[in-house]
């Protein structure tokens, strides 16, 4: 039971995607500004949320025998995730969507390619964070159970879905069709699960690195949301409707872990 709970967990996000990135099948107008810089503010409060409760403090307590030092796996763990992200993000080509100005090295690669390699970027720390959950639920550890693996599973979704809309939509605005708009954002989901199963097999191998990857999860996670979401958020006019919404996806993961998990 336990691996079908587990494989059901790894797909929920990627259908979230899916879904998210079908509106381009039913909306004709592109996400108004507003709406992205909402959709983006609710992303980023779920992802922090979910860094909290379901990464970083579960990595903590898995460390209480060291005593004074239960933190530094979470502290290593968490530094090893920004300093990953920091490097993809200088090694991997992408242009975030809004944006003329592409980020990491040179390349001619469409417009279209790289609006799909920067949610990519985006997800792959997602990904790793669901297969480090169910990673624990596997190996029996006792603060990791079914339903608060579930719950993170839900809460990445339910961020998805407006990240899959955010890249279909702008990309059926550049001149893709609606099948190559949604297949791209799909194709930006799919890493999803493919990072948590590779995740899921790494942890394996190591159980006791355990702490270190739930907070490895969490430092990439919030790296994103800094360097990505945070500052599509605070830019322009009327930047406080994203920090509504921020505190909304905040609220909303935060309940589901608490009361589900």
């Amino acid at each position: 039971m336990s691996q079908i709970e587990t494989v059901l967990g790894i797909l929920i996000p990627f259908v979230g995607t899916t879904l998210g990135a079908a509106c381009v099948f039913f909306m004709k107008m592109p996400l108004g500004n507003l709406v992205q810089r909402s959709l983006a503010g609710f992303a980023a409060g779920v992802m922090v949320a979910a860094s909290i409760w379901s990464l970083l403090i579960p990595a903590i307590e898995q460390s209480t025998s060291m005593g004074r030092w239960s933190f530094f796996p979470a502290l290593a763990g968490f530094w090893a995730g920004v300093l990953f992200l920091l490097i993809l993000d200088h090694l991997i080509p992408h242009l975030h969507v809004g944006s003329d100005q592409s980020e990491g090295p040179k390349s001619t690669l469409s417009r279209t390619t790289m609006m799909v390699l920067a949610v990519t970027l985006h997800n792959i720390p997602e990904g790793m964070a669901v297969g480090v959950i169910y990673a624990g639920f596997l190996a029996g550890n006792m603060q990791i159970t079914a339903a608060s693996a579930l719950v993170l599973s839900l809460g990445i979704a339910i961020q998805n879905f407006p990240e899959g809309a955010i890249i279909s939509m702008p990309l059926r605005a550049e001149g893709a069709s609606r099948r190559k708009a949604f297949a791209g954002g799909v194709l930006s989901g799919v890493v999803e699960p493919i990072g948590a199963v590779l995740t899921i097999l790494a942890s394996q191998l190591v159980i006791a690195a355990l702490p270190y990857l739930l907070s490895f999860a969490a430092g990439a996670m919030l790296y994103v949301v800094v360097e990505e979401l945070m500052p599509e958020v605070s830019q322009g006019r009327h930047s406080n409707l994203g920090t509504v919404f921020f505190a909304v996806g905040f609220s909303v993961m935060m309940a589901l872990d608490v009361a589900l998990g």
